[in-house]
């Protein structure tokens, strides 16, 4: 069952999404960088800019950690998970993941909003809310394996072409409806 009626429903939601700015201000700053970084890559400072955006008030839990990650590992890193294309989408997407999950810090979630706001139209964010919304369990899950990612965004982009909007937008309205369900509780 879909959490929204139509797309009026939708954008109604996105409007409503407390990171709504911030959404449309980092997908058109990584959109502008595509078109000036050739490979494009993305640096240990725009990731922490994207871990801020996922991660919340939970970023700082894991900072030592990830202190490891250098600006050159990062560059290195992202530019060739960005570079991977393959006929089967799926085993790109995959790929890419793996890759992005060698950073430290990074597991399937981040990895997928590292993803979707650099790409949008291709990728959505994985996470608790919207799984739950999607598969109906109350269980709060963290992890998610790269399969369980793949089967997510086939359901993800199938909404999209319904509804005719981008994977991402379909994430955030997801994301939003599971919040406005559960105020009324």
């Amino acid at each position: 069952m879909l959490p929204f009626k139509d797309k009026n429903h939708i954008n109604k939601l996105l409007q409503m999404a407390d990171n709504a700015e911030e959404t449309k201000r980092l997908t058109s700053y990584f959109s502008r960088l595509q078109k000036e970084r050739h490979p494009f890559y993305l640096t240990l400072n725009e990731l922490q800019e994207i871990l801020k955006w996922k991660l919340r008030k939970q970023f700082y839990r894991q900072g030592t950690k990830r202190e490891v990650n250098t600006n050159e590992n990062v560059i290195a890193i992202t530019s060739a998970a960005f570079a991977v294309i393959h006929s089967d989408k799926d085993f790109e997407t995959s790929l890419k993941l793996r890759l992005l999950c060698t950073l430290t810090g990074v597991e399937v979630p981040v990895a997928s909003a590292i993803l979707t706001l650099c790409f949008p139209t291709e990728y959505s964010v994985i996470d608790f809310r919207n799984w739950r919304q999607i598969y109906r369990v109350d269980k709060r899950r963290t992890t998610y394996s790269i399969k369980e990612y793949l089967t997510y965004l086939k359901t993800i982009k199938h909404w999209a072409k319904e509804f005719d909007v981008t994977p991402q937008e379909i994430d955030i309205a997801i994301w939003q409806s599971d919040i406005e369900q559960r105020q009324k509780k």
